[in-house]
């Protein structure tokens, strides 16, 4: 299904664009490419996205696959994700996306990182395992609920070991990782 055979071709259309922005910001964010001003803007950027999906949901409830198409749901989630600045927010996004993933109209791997990143941006343990932390020494997990049935409690939800799961991530961060100011610490998902 395309953005163009979709019930709202035109909202899947600016998901997908301030998706693509965001995650260009957040990479030169990460590769501390940014100075004073941009991370300024950067964060202005952040909430403009949040108060358009805050629009979105209020509008027509999470914008799924029937709504929006797979591409333009995932770049909800991916908004909703990044909205770290609006924690009540993120909340009610979290309850919204889990209603859409109970009719059968978003992928319960969304629910599961967006619930963990609200988990760990209240200060609780996270239950599958999908937060992590860049530091100077490498990539981190954040604290998890009963760490010993971790990977079981991410298949429950189709996420992969984390073993695996951190890897790939490491993989990705190597290739990606330009040289910068050590001390940064991002919030980042384990796939």
């Amino acid at each position: 299904m395309t953005a163009a055979e979709t019930l709202r071709p035109d909202l899947a259309r600016e998901l997908i664009a301030r998706a693509a922005q965001s995650a260009a910001r957040r990479a030169k964010r990460v590769r501390n490419q940014l100075d004073a001003v941009q991370l300024g803007q950067d964060r202005h950027a952040d909430h403009a996205d949040t108060k358009v999906l805050r629009r979105v949901l209020a509008e027509h409830d999470w914008p799924g696959h029937r709504l929006v198409g797979p591409d333009a749901a995932r770049a909800a989630w991916s908004l909703a994700l990044h909205a770290d600045g609006d924690a009540d927010f993120q909340r009610a996004a979290t309850t919204l996306l889990e209603r859409a993933v109970q009719n059968g109209d978003a992928p319960v791997q969304h629910w599961a990182h967006l619930y963990d990143r609200t988990l760990v941006n209240s200060g609780r343990l996270q239950e599958f395992g999908t937060q992590q932390l860049l530091t100077p020494t490498g990539v981190e997990l954040c604290p998890v609920r009963a760490p010993d049935s971790l990977d079981q409690r991410r298949g429950s939800v189709g996420l992969s070991p984390l073993a695996g799961a951190l890897e790939t991530v490491r993989r990705r961060l190597a290739q990606d990782h330009q040289a910068g100011d050590p001390s940064t610490i991002v919030l980042a998902e384990v796939a």
